[in-house]
């Protein structure tokens, strides 16, 4: 791998070379490798092929995931998610005791792996919420329901520099990897502001349909908001929010 420099950049293939941009600039490769044919039949590339097949249902899976609690990440999410994602859920494929090498799937592994991932590095839930929660998830109800202490939003929470305002998010989905189908729900609090002010004990529980078999990931958002005569903005776009799966349910 190279990085191309000069004025003019360039994509695409010329040659041997393949030439593409990628968050770390423009870059350069040479053409090489096993001819695709080869993979794909070759009995010497089964574990090859095997490991593809588990790589592509951990894309499918975390794009499922992506899609369920597309609405909080839109402000709550960072450039290196998707890779993140798939990462941890291969580890979850990994742990399923059920199918043979090359199908094991998301829903027969351990999902329990998913509890405490968050969805932006830039903004960890658990070191800007530091306590004063307790979430829990009925199953039988579908109710997520998170039981928040009265608290002192600047004393609770660790906002960044500029802001003037906080929201907190409750959200709870549950996923059908099978049918790529999901239903998902989410309540926000009030904004409130982020100061000395005591804050009374909230409860937010947002609501799926109750029973079913399908694994269901709970999770809690801080978002950041400053203040510019009397509108709110969110804070450098978002860029800090936090987003933490706090709980899963797999039966």
């Amino acid at each position: 791998m190279a990085k191309q420099k000069g004025i003019v950049k360039l994509k695409g293939t010329i040659g041997d070379y393949t030439f593409y941009k990628t968050k770390d600039g423009y870059l350069a490769r040479e053409k090489g490798g096993i001819e695709k044919s080869r993979i794909l039949n070759d009995p010497a590339f089964k574990r090859t092929r095997e490991n593809g097949a588990e790589f592509g249902t951990a894309g499918k899976g975390g794009q499922l995931i992506r899609k369920a609690e597309r609405i909080l990440l839109r402000q709550a999410s960072d450039y290196r998610l998707t890779s993140r994602l798939v990462k941890l859920l291969m580890r979850v494929i990994k742990s399923d005791p059920l199918n043979e090498r090359g199908k094991r799937t998301v829903q027969d592994g351990d999902m329990n792996l998913l509890k405490d991932f968050d969805f932006n590095e830039k903004g960890k839930l658990n070191t800007v919420f530091f306590s004063g929660y307790t979430p829990s998830f009925n199953r039988a109800t579908g109710v997520f329901d998170v039981a928040i202490d009265a608290f002192v939003p600047n004393e609770t929470i660790d906002a960044p520099r500029g802001t003037t305002h906080i929201q907190l998010v409750a959200g709870v989905c549950s996923l059908d990897f099978v049918n790529r189908n999901f239903e998902e729900n989410h309540l926000t609090s009030p904004i409130i502001p982020w100061d000395q002010t005591p804050q009374a004990a909230l409860n937010l529980s947002p609501t799926i349909a109750g029973g079913g078999t399908l694994p269901v990931i709970q999770v809690i958002g801080v978002s950041f908001y400053q203040e510019v005569n009397g509108e709110m903005y969110s804070l450098r776009n978002g860029s800090f929010n936090a987003l933490g799966v706090v709980g899963v349910d797999q039966v």
